[in-house]
């Protein structure tokens, strides 16, 4: 059952309109119930940090690019060299965008919903002809790893590891199954944006959102902080492994701050244009559903590689200083 961590900080952390502070602490990270790069649960510390209250938003990453001129890496065609053997009129600027099939379809295939769409970036989040008009509220998308750190040092800020990102996502709840407890739609309240329906084609969005939502339309954990599960995936600065570590034999030896991963350990040699690094994304996204990718809970983690955009992906940064 979940339980509070006991930590030795106030009722109320301190906090800024846009960063809450986590006063560090000991928990639990990962599962042993679910998916297998979950595993094994064990203990973890972290140092106090402050994090962003939700996702970048449209917004804040608008600003970042009219002080910097920063160009993501869905809006520029990809360099012939770093894809070696890949025909020439498919290195165009552009992004994955989720299409719904008409009907059900082979789950181990995610080209069925996945759509390469040039011209699609964080400001045409569906391609040409769309827009983020309305939309300042909703994260932004479509970025990379490499524009995710860029906009994060910008801010003088950072990417969360992968254990402060878990840690503030379990929002107090040591081992709980979601960030606000063990049941998913408590009393039959929505608490995340996530995927209702047989997925990849049948969305029933009673959660009221078919993609992203507001960054604070649900409410916040128990350290105020929204949407640490579902809207979008979040990029974290490790690398990934396909296991943690198992537990430390003493309390003596309990790893802290750890950062996980080597980036010569994080490729895919099966990758058609050679090894791409990845790095760990967190939190789900409105597209996990219970019949396809339960992965709406703190201790869930995928693979993603850094030189990919999606209309899924999004982040948020920390700050690693005293309240």
């Amino acid at each position: 059952m979940p339980h509070a961590i006991p930590l030795d900080r106030p009722d109320a952390p301190p906090a800024r309109d846009d960063m809450v502070f986590l006063p560090g602490g000991t928990f639990r990270m990962g599962s042993d119930r679910h998916y297998p790069e979950e595993a094994p649960v064990h203990r973890v510390a972290v140092d106090g940090f402050w994090i962003d209250r939700t996702p970048v938003t449209n917004a804040r990453f608008r600003a970042f690019v009219r002080a910097t001129g920063h160009v993501t890496l869905a809006e520029r065609a990809p360099r012939a060299a770093d894809y070696p053997g890949a025909l020439p009129h498919k290195l165009k600027p552009g992004s994955l965008v989720f299409k719904p099939p008409k009907g059900p379809v082979d789950l181990r295939n995610p080209l069925a919903w996945w759509r390469f769409r040039p011209g699609a970036h964080w400001r045409c989040p569906l391609g040409p002809g769309s827009s983020i008009a309305g939309l300042d509220d909703h994260p932004v998308v479509h970025v990379a790893y490499a524009d995710a750190a860029a906009y994060a040092a910008w801010a003088g800020k950072a990417l969360p590891t992968e254990a402060e990102w878990e840690y503030a996502a379990r929002g107090g709840l040591d081992g709980a199954e979601f960030a606000w407890g063990d049941t998913l739609v408590p009393g039959g309240r929505h608490r995340a944006n996530t995927w209702q329906g047989a997925f990849p084609y049948e969305n029933s969005a009673e959660d009221g959102y078919e993609r992203t939502s507001p960054v604070t339309a649900f409410p916040p954990n128990g350290y105020g902080l929204h949407d640490m599960i579902g809207n979008v995936w979040e990029w974290t600065a490790d690398f990934f492994v396909p296991r943690h570590p198992d537990e430390a034999p003493g309390a003596c030896c309990i790893p802290r701050n750890p950062r996980g991963g080597r980036e010569d350990a994080s490729y895919d040699p099966g990758e058609p244009a050679g090894p791409i690094p990845r790095r760990v994304l967190k939190g789900g996204s409105h597209l996990c559903a219970p019949n396809y990718c339960r992965r709406y809970r703190p201790a869930a983690r995928h693979p993603h590689p850094v030189d990919t955009s999606t209309s899924h992906v999004g982040f948020r940064c920390v700050e690693r200083r005293g309240p």
